[in-house]
């Protein structure tokens, strides 16, 4: 090889060296974006709190209850709506949220627990835990399938407001698809009795993915009744895609977010998944991706 020629493999080399630096150029640029991206998100929407709601990791919880709460935690995620205490002394669960930087933001009560002498103990198991939303999660509805039923609940709610008040707590109920079934005789449907009749200490916890797979509208119902949302569940729904998680579906989350924002009144997002992916794994992804479009 003369004096002064160029190799091939130093040609070779230079050539990687070019499209590695542009390669790089590119990663930059693209987290750059990203970060621009999220900036504008977090000023556009209010940076509330996010929970997760452990029904999600049930049976996790059921073989290790403080460990799955702690990998809750390592997710990122600011607090944790219970769904089941796993025979849990109140001063131990406390100790499992403070030592993983938890909160609790919520507990989802059975509706007998909040009744007659059960409520007493009901408030201060939650008074240690550091909670003040308890939401029955679900009526029977073998039980309350029409509009007197529907309407003796909603009195049994505004009276249930009342007694946790000086506790600093609410009460509230949690959307299934059946609550927005038309019932006997005149065909209304139970989410709007029940909300329609009680007054606005009486929380409304949509459940986005239990609301439209029910035929009801998340976001006419944050509308329709204005600071009832102090929590809300954030569940994907697909008519495509039953495994769908959050940010891969129908759910309409820039309107979601802005009304909560606004109207709604919320203090806490709370994801929930029930999709046919691993719990845990789910929870996560969910969680990535509510902040890749919320901030």
């Amino acid at each position: 090889m003369k004096s002064g020629s160029v190799s091939r493999r130093t040609i070779l080399k230079s050539g990687l060296a070019a499209c590695a630096g542009i390669y790089s150029m590119e990663s930059i640029a693209k987290a750059a974006e990203e970060v621009n991206k999220m900036a504008e998100l977090k000023k556009k929407y209010k940076q509330l709190p996010v929970g997760l709601q452990l029904y999600t990791v049930r049976k996790e919880c059921e073989k290790d209850f403080a460990g799955t709460i702690a990998k809750v935690g390592k997710m990122g995620y600011d607090g944790v709506e219970f769904a089941g205490y796993y025979n849990t002394k109140a001063a131990d669960l406390r100790k499992i949220l403070d030592d993983n930087g938890l909160k609790c933001c919520g507990t989802h009560t059975a509706f007998d627990t909040v009744l007659g002498d059960k409520l007493a103990e009901t408030i201060e198991y939650n008074k240690v835990i550091g909670n003040k939303f308890l939401i029955v999660p679900w009526l029977d509805p073998n039980k309350y399938k029409t509009k007197a039923s529907w309407l003796e609940v909603a009195k049994t709610f505004n009276e249930l407001a009342e007694k946790v008040k000086p506790a600093g707590m609410v009460i509230g109920y949690h959307a299934h698809g059946g609550d927005f079934k038309p019932v006997p005789p005149e065909g209304e449907i139970p989410w709007d009795i029940l909300f329609g009749n009680t007054s606005k200490d009486v929380v409304m916890q949509l459940d986005t993915g239990n609301t439209l797979q029910g035929g009801g509208d998340p976001v006419a119902y944050l509308k329709k009744y204005p600071g009832r949302s102090l929590t809300i569940h954030l569940k994907e729904y697909s008519k495509n895609n039953p495994k769908a998680l959050i940010g891969e579906g129908d759910v309409k989350w820039d309107q979601i977010f802005e009304l909560c924002d606004t109207v709604g009144g919320t203090q806490w997002y709370i994801i929930e998944e029930e999709s046919n992916a691993s719990p845990l794994e789910a929870a996560e992804i969910s969680l990535k991706n509510f902040k890749k479009f919320h901030g």
